[in-house]
């Protein structure tokens, strides 16, 4: 599979856009001075303890208190307080926490009461930036993430990922990472990981190490709420989590953008440094070039064609997103209704997985799909669409299919839902659905050109109209064009120009430039 990432920067914002097979599959938006971004680490401030959710409100500087659970203080909750602490009042002068001994884990189904109190000072993650009219939801079992390795503190756990299945690999890797790793730190194993040398799961690591010193440094003078350590931005989290051989370019339009990435990519993979390509700016813009824009605008509206006639409707709700697969005209007379059906879900189901991960919907989906009667077919149908979901790297669940076609699917959301306008205002009835009457309209026309004619002493005008209105004012003999040459006694030439819209007309003079009136 060939990979492709497009990157466009703006003014406010940076888009970003990722290619598979010449098929965009994720988009993303990211303001240049978004401030709550997933993976940001605070120092924050308990403001109000809410036993009832057993869950906290804590102020990290944003106009909603962030919201922090029972279940994600993590078990060393005590020994994290305890640390940061001891680095404010002075107690620890070294980064290190080889001297750090461990609080008792707390329970896991204690009361948020006994472990945090008002006005208490903590060291907090963003694990989901705000939604709607919520503030972010927070963490306080801190992770730094790098591109081979996740750091977690406070713990001598190695994990590795379930998506690396050779048992001997997962024991290479366990034991490498076990022989570099600092005491009391705890390590995931990513699985860009896998066949990797020790020199390079090193390096990761003491990037890793390196960010968490500098969270200590700040943390000796800092008041919350203040941002203690800030989380790569959009584009280098892409790389870092989705970079691998099956990327064949990285196109850019900014030449600062372009500078940073190289940088970053000389870093962590400087075999690719190749791919990276500047824009050279021209009238057309990268997504246009690139046919991103048109992809944009099918894939974005409430109806989402298919092929072959098929399509999808996608509503959202509060609760919930809800989307239902029709066959619109699709049929095959060689075939029954049943393989049919069971064509048109399983398409379906392929374009499910990706409108997932390109509107980034998140958390409860219903899909009514067509109906099957043969449990094999329903069985197969489950399976493509657990398939197709697993290049999803958001966590999610997919439940089989009820007996009446309906497939429930959870997925992890800790962003806003990607939502695009496709839809323009009319520049002719400016959104009312209601346009001027031709009669007014030409009698506009002919007003405009006894200006020009008659008080500006313009000759050889031309008026270009849409096709519609060109149709009307020059039908028939005594057209309003043959009028119009009567009373200004001069040649009016007219011309149709499909690109205008309905209600649009302009003016050029003898040498073709426009008249403004």
């Amino acid at each position: 599979m060939n990979k492709e990432l497009i990157i466009n920067g703006g003014p406010t914002e940076v888009e970003i856009a990722l290619v598979e097979d010449k098929k965009l599959v994720e988009l993303h938006r990211e303001k240049r001075n978004n401030e709550y971004v997933v993976g940001d680490i605070y120092l924050g401030k308990v403001k109000k303890i809410i036993p009832g959710l057993n869950a906290a409100f804590v102020d990290v500087g944003y106009e909603k208190n962030a919201f922090l659970h029972y279940l994600d203080l993590g078990p060393q909750i005590n020994t994290l307080r305890k640390y940061i602490n001891q680095v404010r009042s002075g107690n620890i002068h070294s980064d290190s926490l080889n001297n750090i001994s461990f609080e008792k884990d707390i329970e896991k189904t204690g009361k948020i009461t006994n472990v945090l109190a008002t006005n208490q000072v903590l060291l907090v993650q963003i694990a989901k930036e705000p939604i709607s009219t919520k503030g972010p939801r927070i963490t306080s079992e801190i992770s730094l993430a790098g591109r081979y390795l996740v750091l977690v503190p406070f713990t001598n756990k190695i994990s590795i990922s379930q998506k690396i299945k050779s048992e001997e690999e997962r024991n290479r890797l366990k034991k490498l990472v076990g022989s570099i790793k600092p005491k009391n730190w705890g390590v995931i194993i990513r699985t860009v990981a896998e066949n990797k040398k020790v020199a390079e799961l090193e390096a990761d690591l003491n990037e890793l190490v390196s960010r968490w010193n500098n969270v200590v440094l700040k943390l000796k003078n800092s008041t919350p709420p203040v941002k203690i350590l800030g989380e790569k931005d959009r584009t280098t989290t892409i790389l870092r989590d989705l970079l691998n051989d099956s990327f064949n370019s990285i196109y850019v339009n900014d030449s600062v953008l372009y500078d940073e990435i190289r940088s970053y990519m000389h870093t962590i993979a400087p075999n690719m440094l190749d791919i990276v390509k500047l824009h050279k700016k021209s009238d057309e813009s990268l997504f246009e070039k690139f046919g991103i824009d048109k992809q944009i605008k099918n894939a974005f509206g409430k109806k989402v064609n298919i092929k072959n006639g098929a399509y999808l409707i996608i509503e959202h709700t509060e609760a919930m997103h809800v989307i239902d697969v029709n066959s619109g005209h699709r049929t095959d007379s060689l075939v029954n209704q049943e393989e049919n059906a069971l064509k048109v879900n399983i398409d379906a189901a392929a374009e499910i997985a990706r409108q997932l991960r390109l509107r980034d919907m998140g958390g409860i989906i219903v899909v009514d799909f067509i109906d099957m009667h043969d449990k094999h077919n329903r069985k197969l149908l489950y399976d493509n669409m657990r398939e197709y979901m697993k290049s999803d790297k958001a966590k999610h669940s997919v439940l089989p299919p009820s007996r009446i076609g309906l497939i429930q699917i959870t997925r992890q959301r800790v962003r806003p839902e990607m939502n695009i306008q496709i839809f323009e205002k009319c520049p002719a009835c400016n959104g009312t659905g209601i346009i001027k009457s031709a009669v007014l309209l030409i009698d506009e026309i002919e007003s405009n050109l006894n200006y020009l004619i008659n008080k500006q002493n313009e000759k050889n005008i031309t008026l270009v109209l849409h096709p519609f209105i060109y149709a009307y004012i020059t039908k028939g003999v005594f057209s309003y064009k043959w009028k119009w040459c009567l009373k200004f006694k001069q040649k009016i030439k007219i011309k149709e120009n499909k690109s205008f819209h309905t209600l649009e007309y302009k003016f050029f003079n003898k040498n073709n430039e426009e008249i403004k009136i």
